[in-house]
């Protein structure tokens, strides 16, 4: 391993002492600095803790909960996974575990650290049957409710560090702990190969675990995370493994924590041989950490893998926290170091000038502006237990707390979770290519720039749509050329695609008379692409009472709507069981109305409120009167493209679970793409055909929704990220190739005449499309988007426009059957 010449480690401690940003060469020679280099490394290091912290150096007050020590990963140097064999129980009882609680309790914890091995039900039939037999389907499912025992019987916060989580996981645990974590420690696959300390340990790939720090960023949970020193990276390595962290910081500000952990060798193990990190070299490693991560970001080293004269150098190289010290339970992690007392620590801060502080497990900085990073329900304990000052009431005892309604009690969850699919790593801003005015990946600058030569475009569209003629597949390759056709050629996309809506469901255009009643604008999700969202404290912000939905529902009913459509923002406060009471308020004032509500990221929302399924959530929806639900939330339908339009919605895997599991149950949905921001054709065939895979698995669709980006008032329009909305010809082209690519499989197609107006959706519904949308009464999203198009259309205007274009025009119900009788003559 060649080390960095003293040349190099001079001018890159002089840069750093300059203020100037490193490169990840200068930050590897950082990690080698010794003697007298080092000693000028750390008074920089020093020097920037001050400018973020002062003189205030902090610790949290907890106790150690190890959930269990069975895991199915095999790391190379631990000794807290353990076999059933030398266990007594899977797992601590809930009991236990509000026992450990309550004794940290009472010394004056205000944190319940929860750490546990990755999976075991997956490795060990003993650790699935524990929790079979208890009514579990996951080890996370039970951690979710034991946390909530140790809320509402001893008022500590829960940390939760189960290890590798998903999207959804994520989600549910976010409703159950005050922050997570999970150590990267190191970004280097070489480590998990074969010999290399992660070899056959499955949730240590680095992809992985900065796949959870990342989704964790998107749902804006409070974390922390870290690096191992010492277990055969390199330096280089070490520098690539902060800057990841630090990348996933800058773009989601979610990393309350970094620590910087000096390998320990341990009897027993496979490294209990292989030699620690030196003095200088930690020392060197914790310095740069700061160096790398800035004055604000809080670096902690654990105070007992150090001894006392070490911790004053750690100190001296840039640490403001000491981490997580328990006066009651061991390090079970490294259970050989014990804790040092809080009067050592207090005596170790004050010898360099400092103050220990007792914090909370969440930062102040999260703690004092609670939106979007707690729940409401943990909100209450968190302030409990919060001073003024963001840090936590020193020598407070944490008190029991109300955390669950006591007339809501679901039964634990009995369907295992899954992993979400989808890029193993997340993508970053500065993989972005520029072209034009908006940003774009890299498929859709390629798809600007290839050169296509106009015959063989000709030839191409020619051969698609004689396919298309014939009712057979088409390519990919056929479907992206019919995405190229113009003049002649798209002339002759749009009569094809009107062949084959004429041959699907005749010359009728439907519509619906319906009411839209969005009931609430709060959001803390943080959809880029929304100008419809508000914080509950912007003037603007709005939540209707029951009484005030259920008014607007008899309204539309006296109108001769058969259909409400109903959907919010993902407000904070609001309980899982509001989407049950929302349902239940219109079903007791319009018992006959049709109710299409609540698109799957309200599902995800009120299903990991509640703790309880998708399937069980939708269940309830149903029993309260849920007819269908709409498939919004789609956008496009990768994720690549998804995390650029939004930070914190659902992935497209989840996205499609919902909707398969709703399928499943026999409530249909409609299906949308939302395009002409940052996407290109490539990603619209792809959502197309998945769209066109789960029909044919379920069934379930009763129409494709084609959305343009409206962009006018759009954030990311206006930060200068997105295009101007699709144009009229790709609109044209969207509802042709769809109604091409779901031939056989969606048979409506519909436009929408809030976002195009009138007289293009005309045009459309020539082209392909034969469904006009609904009335909508009161259509506040687009609008608030920039859309032009109004907020109602009569019946008596759709029947107009449809007859124009000399086609017949069907009022039908949200399934797609006709209506007829007092509905048709009171709507008209």
């Amino acid at each position: 391993m060649p080390q960095a010449t003293p040349q190099s480690v001079r001018r890159a401690v002089g840069r750093a002492g300059s203020g100037k940003a490193l490169s990840l060469d200068e930050t590897e020679a950082l990690l080698w600095a010794r003697g007298d280099e080092l000693d000028r490394l750390m008074d920089v290091a020093s020097r920037l803790r001050e400018l973020g912290h002062g003189r205030v150096v902090t610790y949290s007050r907890k106790v150690f909960i190890p959930l269990t020590m069975l895991c199915r990963d095999h790391c190379h140097y631990c000794t807290f996974a353990k076999p059933p064999a030398k266990l007594e129980h899977p797992f601590l009882t809930p009991d236990e575990v509000v026992g450990i609680a309550e004794a940290g309790r009472r010394m004056g914890c205000k944190e319940a650290l929860f750490t546990l091995g990755d999976r075991p039900e997956e490795r060990y039939p003993i650790a699935s049957e524990w929790l079979a037999h208890r009514g579990y389907g996951s080890t996370l499912e039970y951690l979710r409710a034991v946390a909530i025992r140790v809320i509402e019987e001893t008022g500590l916060l829960p940390h939760l560090n189960p290890g590798v989580m998903s999207y959804e996981e994520l989600a549910r645990l976010k409703h159950v702990s005050a922050s997570m974590g999970i150590m990267l420690e190191t970004s280097s696959d070489r480590l998990s190969q074969r010999g290399g300390p992660h070899f056959g340990s499955p949730d240590k790939v680095p992809a992985v675990r900065l796949r959870t720090i990342e989704d964790a960023g998107r749902l804006a949970i409070p974390f922390t995370t870290g690096i191992l020193v010492g277990i055969g990276e390199t330096p280089r390595e070490r520098a690539e493994s902060l800057f990841a962290i630090r990348d996933l910081h800058r773009r989601y500000r979610h990393v309350q924590e970094v620590i910087v952990q000096n390998f320990r060798a341990k009897p027993g193990t496979a490294m209990q041989h292989a030699p620690e990190p030196a003095d200088e070299e930690f020392l060197a490693a914790v310095a740069t950490a700061r160096v790398v991560l800035g004055p604000h970001m809080s670096v902690q080293a654990p105070p007992n893998l150090s001894d006392p004269e070490q911790r004053l150098r750690l100190l001296d190289a840039g640490i403001n926290d000491w981490g997580g010290v328990s006066p009651l339970t061991p390090d079970h992690v490294n259970p050989e170091k014990p804790w040092p007392t809080l009067e050592a620590l207090a005596a170790t801060t004050s010898e360099r000038g400092s103050t220990l502080r007792e914090r909370l497990t969440i930062y102040g900085r999260y703690a004092t502006r609670p939106d979007p990073y707690l729940t409401s329900k943990m909100r209450a304990p968190v302030a409990a237990l919060l001073a003024a000052d963001g840090l936590a009431v020193e020598g407070q005892i944490p008190q029991p707390v109300a955390w669950q309604d006591p007339d809501v009690r679901w039964k634990p969850r009995t369907i295992s979770m899954t992993f979400a699919k989808g890029p193993d790593a997340g993508l970053r801003e500065d993989a972005l290519a520029v072209y034009g005015d908006f940003d774009a990946l890299d498929v859709t600058r390629e798809w600007i720039t290839r050169d296509v030569h106009p015959e063989r475009l000709d030839a191409d569209v020619k051969r698609a749509l004689s396919k298309a003629e014939a009712h057979l597949p088409i390519s990919d390759p056929d479907a992206l050329a019919l995405f190229r056709a113009e003049g002649p050629a798209l002339d002759a996309l749009c009569r094809t695609a009107d062949d084959l809506r004429a041959e699907a469901v005749g010359d009728e255009v439907t519509y619906v008379v319906n009411r839209n009643i969005n009931f609430t604008n709060v959001c803390y999700v943080g959809c880029r692409f929304c100008a419809f969202a508000q914080r509950e404290v912007d003037a603007e912000s709005y939540t209707l009472t029951l009484d005030q939905v259920a008014d607007r529902a008899q309204e539309a009913w006296a109108w001769g709507a058969t259909e409400v459509c109903m959907q919010g923002g993902i407000h904070p406060d609001l309980p899982g069981t509001f989407y049950f009471d929302l349902l239940g308020a219109i079903r007791a004032r319009t018992p006959r109305m049709h109710i299409h509500a609540f698109s799957p990221m309200e599902v995800l929302n009120g299903a990991t409120k509640l703790g309880i399924s998708y399937r069980e959530f939708l269940q309830e929806c149903h029993a309260h009167g849920l007819g269908t639900i709409p498939g919004t939330a789609a956008e496009i339908l990768d994720d690549d493209v998804r995390w650029l339009l939004t930070k914190g919605k659902l992935p497209a895997d989840t996205w499609e679970e919902i909707v398969r599991t709703a399928h499943g149950l026999g409530i249909r949905s409609s299906s949308t793409i939302m395009f002409g921001h940052v996407d290109a054709p490539p990603h619209w065939v792809a959502h197309i055909r998945r769209i066109g895979r789960i029909q044919q698995d379920t069934g379930g669709f009763t129409e494709f929704v084609p959305l343009p980006f409206v962009h006018q008032n759009a954030p990311i329009y206006l930060a200068g990220k997105a295009r101007a909305g699709a144009t009229f010809e790709e609109n044209l082209r969207m509802h042709a190739v769809a109604r091409i690519l779901l031939d056989g499989l969606i048979p409506n197609v519909q436009v929408s005449w809030v976002k195009l107006g009138i007289e293009a959706c005309q045009s459309i519904l020539q082209a392909g499309a034969n469904d006009f949308g609904g009335t909508l009464m009161e259509e506040t999203i687009s609008r608030m988007a920039g859309a032009e198009w109004g907020i109602l259309m009569t019946p008596d205007q759709f029947d107009d426009a449809i007859r124009a274009i000399g086609r017949s025009p069907a009022v039908r119900t949200t399934t797609y059957d006709r209506v007829g009788g007092a509905r048709t003559s009171q709507s008209a």
